[in-house]
C-alpha cells in the first residue's frame, strides 16, 4: 500500500500522474511584422524588435548590423533619434529633440534615454498636462529639452537613466542604477545617483 502510494507520488499527484498542460504554440504574423518594418529603410543586417512611436517630420536611422529591442519614442513632430553600426539598444529610448547614439554602443535593460524633463518644475506650467494629454495635446513651451549624445563604445549598464544634455564618452561605462546628468568624459567608469567618476579606464581597458 505505502509503496503504491509512493510511486503514485513519483509519478505525480497521490491520485495519479500529473496531467500536463498542453501548451498552444502561437505563430508571429510574418504580414503584420512586415507591415510596419516597411515603413522604415532598416538596413538588412539590423534587427528591430518594437515598431517605433513617431509623430509627423521625425527622423529616425539605424546603422548596419544593430540589434534594438527596446523602445523607440518620438515625443513630438520633428525629433531625431539616429543609432550606429553594432549596437545593441535595449529599454527605452525617447526623443522630443535629438538622441545621437554612435558606433558600437552597448545599451543594457531597463535604461531610459530621454533629452527632455517631460514636465515643467513649476506646477502652475504643467496642472493641466494630463488633460492636454487626453485631448491630444501636449505645450512643450514651459519644458526643458536638450539634445543627448552616446559616444562609440560606451556601455550603459541596467537600470541606468541618462538625463537631457549629457554627452557620454568615448567608451565610458555607466554603472548598473545610475543616474547620469552631467557629461561623462572619455574612457572612465562612473557610477551612482547622480552619476560620479570612479576610474579611468586603463589603456589595456580600451
Amino acid at each position: 500500500m505505502i509503496g503504491r502510494f509512493l510511486r503514485r507520488i513519483l509519478k505525480g499527484t497521490p491520485n495519479g500522474p500529473t496531467k500536463r498542460a498542453k501548451v498552444k504554440r502561437v505563430q508571429a504574423d510574418p504580414a503584420h511584422k512586415k507591415a510596419w518594418q516597411d515603413k522604415f529603410d532598416f538596413p538588412s543586417s539590423s534587427r528591430v524588435q518594437h515598431e517605433p512611436r513617431l509623430k509627423p517630420n521625425c527622423h529616425l536611422s539605424i546603422g548596419e548590423d544593430s540589434i534594438v529591442e527596446g523602445m523607440l519614442t518620438f515625443e513630438k513632430e520633428g525629433a531625431s533619434i539616429s543609432i550606429g553600426d553594432r549596437c545593441f539598444v535595449n529599454g527605452h529610448v525617447i526623443s522630443s529633440e535629438r538622441v545621437t547614439i554612435g558606433d558600437d554602443v552597448l545599451i543594457s535593460w531597463n535604461v531610459t534615454v530621454t533629452d527632455h524633463n517631460s514636465h515643467s518644475l513649476r506646477f502652475s506650467e504643467r496642472s493641466r498636462d494630463v488633460q492636454e494629454w487626453a485631448a491630444g495635446r501636449k505645450d512643450w513651451s514651459h519644458v526643458e529639452q536638450r539634445p543627448v549624445q552616446i559616444r562609440s563604445k560606451a556601455w550603459i549598464g541596467f537600470n541606468a537613466s541618462i538625463l537631457k544634455g549629457v554627452t557620454i564618452g568615448e567608451g565610458a561605462v555607466v554603472g548598473a542604477g545610475s543616474v547620469v546628468t552631467k557629461d561623462v568624459p572619455d574612457w572612465t567608469v562612473v557610477a551612482g545617483n547622480p552619476a560620479r567618476v570612479i576610474r579611468e579606464l586603463d589603456l589595456d581597458e580600451r
